[in-house]
């Protein structure tokens, strides 16, 4: 059991919101860092994000291609949405998979992990699931996800990261994992 130094975590006075909405909400948290100062801290809190990564027999992986008008960029991405009040999150990325590629994943998911994408200011777990095998069930169902779905070979995954052409940690830090544990032979199983 890992032991965590008490003096070393900081105290919450109390919190208020300053910015809520559907999609994002704001919080001012009043806190106190171990050197005994006080101030407000804002904390960005987003919802329960859940990502598929589908890895094929072939070693390629379904990416969707898109624009991100908030960083005005063009990158690869994996399949993920919000979890919905009540959902589990594999059933999210699973769904996910089918309305934006069209591609069903099939069997038992491996949980690769969850995560906190910027946990200094923004409060929004991720859950990232593989699947080693998926289905072709149709179209998407909502065309403006994606500019171009496409299976990469993994082997170019590193390269695109390294290049700023894979875009977010929801889908970097997944495919990044993937990638150490083949090359360790650790496997995910």
């Amino acid at each position: 059991m890992t032991e965590y130094p008490e003096e070393l975590k900081w105290k919450v006075h109390g919190e208020r919101t300053v910015y809520d909405n559907r999609w994002v909400k704001v919080d001012l948290v009043d806190v106190e860092p171990p050197d005994g100062s006080r101030f407000e801290h804002h904390v960005v809190r987003l919802d329960h994000v859940a990502v598929a990564l589908l890895v094929n027999q072939k070693e390629e992986v379904l990416t969707l291609w898109r624009y991100r008008f908030a960083v005005d960029q063009w990158g690869y991405e994996l399949i993920g949405g919000l979890v919905e009040e009540g959902e589990e999150p594999a059933v999210t990325a699973a769904r996910e998979a089918v309305e934006e590629t069209g591609w069903r994943p099939l069997g038992e998911p491996e949980h690769i992990g969850t995560f906190q994408p910027l946990p200094g200011i923004i409060d929004s777990p991720v859950d990232a699931y593989l699947w080693r095998s998926a289905e072709k069930v149709g179209e998407p169902t909502d065309a403006e996800e994606a500019a171009r779905i496409e299976w990469i070979p993994v082997d170019r995954v590193l390269e695109l990261v390294r290049r700023g052409e894979v875009l977010g940690s929801g889908a970097i830090v997944p495919l990044l994992y993937y990638l150490a544990s083949r090359a360790t032979g650790d496997g995910l199983r």
